[in-house]
């Protein structure tokens, strides 16, 4: 039985989506503000999080950013009021998996539940082994990256996408198959946010040690392939 860790502040919310949990067969606790929803996931440690974006004590990007300096990869669905992108990619910036704006639908939520639990396990098999190409090098386990002797600072979003681009070495991927497979759920929106993240790894990598790593293939997507510039 899964275990997954509500904290919202809208007390009625966090029942109603407790029930339809416990309906589906999942063990859920909640929490009403984000300290003592930080204290519980550190606890507890529940296979997901649904975490709300403004919560009294501490902000649901607070928690989320001081789970992820501990290294906790839970599974964090965002939740919010609010429809804004830069909201959205602050929330996935700091290490959330997914991002749902409310009202939604409890249907949607429990099927973005179980992508993310399904891919967290997948993601959970796979992070054995270091890769290394040239002098870039990553290790999954610690989702950790350097060049040489000197690290690289990435976030887990930024990780998980250069992680499953070499993952496919030498294989163009596309953007809907990476916002799947990357950001864990169906995107049937603009795959703009892809790009924005594609040129985060370009300054961090490229651009800074003189390398060629991601490539642009016109009309489908983007492919990891080794070069010295």
């Amino acid at each position: 039985m899964s275990k997954i860790l509500i904290v919202e502040d809208e007390v009625k919310i966090a029942r109603f989506v407790t029930l339809e949990l416990e309906h589906e067969g999942y063990e859920v606790k909640a929490a009403h503000d984000g300290r003592t929803g930080l204290d519980t996931c550190i606890e507890w440690q529940p296979d997901l999080m649904i975490l709300d974006l403004m919560l009294p004590e501490l902000s649901g990007i607070e928690v989320c950013r001081r789970l992820r300096q501990q290294h906790n990869d839970v599974p964090i669905i965002m939740l919010t009021a609010k429809d804004d992108v830069s909201d959205k990619v602050m929330g996935l910036d700091m290490g959330a998996d997914d991002y749902m704006t409310k009202p939604f639908a409890i249907e949607e939520l429990l099927a973005r539940i179980r992508v993310s639990l399904k891919k967290h396990r997948v993601d959970v098999q796979q992070t054995s082994g270091t890769r290394t190409a040239g002098k870039l090098h990553i290790e999954p386990a610690s989702y950790s990256a350097g060049f040489g002797d000197e690290s690289i600072s990435l976030t887990k979003k930024e990780f998980d996408l250069l992680n499953y681009l070499w993952q496919h070495e030498n294989t163009a991927i596309t953007r809907d198959d990476l916002l799947t497979n990357v950001w864990g759920y169906e995107f049937t929106g603009d795959t703009n946010i892809v790009d924005v993240y594609i040129r985060y790894l370009r300054q961090k990598i490229d651009d800074k040690y003189g390398i060629k790593t991601i490539h642009t293939i016109r009309a489908v997507g983007y492919m990891f392939r080794y070069e010295n510039a």
